[in-house]
């Protein structure tokens, strides 16, 4: 019924629980996850999850925020890309939020990767999982400036945990992409996420836990995994005045068609 779009199952928090995530995620009918890598060295857990469930997918790539790992090449995307259950390139993307005293022009190695991650996408013809975080300008110029303009060619994706103004979701939904809603979207001071999520098309919306982070009310605080995603979706079912099952639906059909994966 359910599908968790985001989470990093490969994280120590999550993975020593692995079997009473699954039950209970069984119990929550949330039959579906993709299951993020954030490094090279971490891929071999992250891709390991999804070949060991049938329910469990994988993305390949390097978190914008991670320094002083191993810097991915354009042939190790396109190889790590291409394995089976591999369905998609990121966590990818930019992050200016914590500079640590550098200014933007310090933060080329950034926008490389991110360009890196881009072209592999298109030549794997897979979806993009884009992270943007005080950096939406040069994110959506980036990715124009690579051709990711929603024509023919272009590889898509999803902006993830989104929490950029309603200006950037339209820009977003522009180029192609799609948006995703996590936890956040509960919080009572999101009532700018929750207008966003007023206005993204149902057949472009997705939802995610971003676990074991951003766990949804009435779980804040605590260590989030995707059993809680049904909350992302019930308070989406408010915003727009829809069932919870209108949202399931929608969302794991667009997971599905985004992904290129079966149905439920």
């Amino acid at each position: 019924m359910f599908t968790d779009s985001h989470c990093h199952l490969a994280f120590p928090e999550l993975v020593q629980s692995l079997d009473a995530i699954r039950q209970a995620m069984a119990e929550a009918q949330v039959t579906r996850a993709l299951c993020i890598c954030t490094t090279l060295e971490e891929f071999p857990r992250v891709h390991q999850l999804a070949l060991d469930y049938a329910n469990f997918w994988a993305s390949a790539g390097v978190h914008p925020d991670n320094e002083g790992v191993a810097e991915p090449s354009l042939d190790d995307l396109l190889r790590l890309g291409a394995l089976p259950k591999v369905v998609a390139i990121g966590e990818t993307g930019l992050d200016y939020y914590r500079l640590n005293g550098r200014s933007m022009a310090d933060m080329e190695w950034q926008r490389e990767r991110f360009r890196l991650h881009i072209r592999a996408a298109r030549q794997l013809q897979k979806p993009l999982v884009i992270h943007t975080r005080s950096s939406w300008a040069d994110t959506l110029a980036i990715l124009r400036e690579e051709g990711e303009t929603g024509g023919a060619g272009c590889a898509g994706g999803v902006f993830h945990c989104f929490t950029e103004s309603m200006e950037v979701a339209r820009a977003a939904l522009d180029l192609g992409f799609y948006i995703s809603f996590s936890g956040i979207v509960t919080f009572k001071t999101a009532q700018d996420i929750r207008d966003v999520a007023a206005m993204v098309p149902l057949d472009r919306m997705l939802i995610e836990t971003d676990s074991p982070y951003l766990a949804p009310v009435p779980y804040r605080g605590k260590t989030n995994n995707p059993s809680y995603v049904p909350h992302v979706a019930k308070q989406l079912a408010g915003v727009r005045g829809v069932t919870v099952e209108t949202i399931a639906q929608a969302t794991s059909a667009n997971f599905s068609r985004l992904f290129a994966v079966a149905d439920n």
